[in-house]
């Protein structure tokens, strides 16, 4: 008699290299937030002539040309974190693990797809005053969305993700203090203290680094009865 059972099917394991995606993201998303920082000035009012010059425009451009692919690594590094948690994850935990860092991702499109905006209508009107308002409109805007909402999101994806790795062991004690910290600035302070926005991205940058390094420690282990 022939037999017909099909092989078992191969598990889908995560690529070896995926902690990297975290230190890329980290790379190009932080290098956006400097370049946007340094594209648009702290006066509101000169933001149209500011980015009318040839430094402001195309320090923004460059910064709108990183800042997608910062959005898609940092989508790989989210499933690095997953591979690392294993079959342990906590479905309370990992609903605001995921819904944090896509609303993380989604707010830095609209970002990105408000900041475009803005910079095609200040060279739409290049030669002409703009309308009274809309360089403090667009200014206050591009920067709320980067370096307040967020960020928030950021730290809440911070604090879960601290949280999950906390409960399993995964990660060293001097790594988990930080996670906490920076999940608590972008949170609380991130509004209050320019430039506090980048903490993040070093964290992002310095798990990447743990998880490249350290490839195979996973929570494969089995729930306790009852869970």
């Amino acid at each position: 008699m022939q037999n017909t059972a099909e092989p078992p099917a191969k598990a889908l394991r995560t690529p070896r290299a995926a902690g990297a995606a975290g230190i890329l993201s980290a790379l190009l998303l932080g290098g956006a937030m400097i370049l946007v920082r340094r594209a648009i000035p702290e006066r509101p009012l000169d933001a149209a002539a500011h980015l009318s010059g040839a430094t402001g425009h195309d320090a923004l451009r460059l910064a709108l040309v990183l800042l997608p692919f910062g959005g898609v690594f940092f989508l790989w590094f989210m499933g690095a974190l997953r591979d690392s948690i294993g079959i342990r994850e906590d479905r309370f935990f990992a609903t605001v693990f995921l819904g944090a860092g896509l609303l993380y991702v989604a707010l830095l499109f609209v970002f990105g797809a408000t900041a475009k905006a803005f910079v095609v209508t200040i060279d739409a009107l290049k030669g002409s005053l703009p309308p009274t308002g809309l360089p403090h409109y667009g200014r206050h805007l591009t920067i709320t969305l980067l370096t307040e909402y967020a960020p928030r999101m950021a730290g809440v994806f911070t604090l879960t993700t601290t949280t999950i790795v906390s409960r399993l062991g995964l990660f060293p004690r001097w790594l988990l203090l930080a996670g906490y910290l920076v999940g608590l600035v972008q949170l609380l302070l991130v509004s209050r203290i320019a430039w506090s926005e980048m903490v993040f991205p070093v964290w992002v940058m310095v798990v990447g680094f743990f998880l490249l390094v350290s490839p195979s420690e996973r929570a494969d282990a089995p729930d306790p009865p009852g869970r």
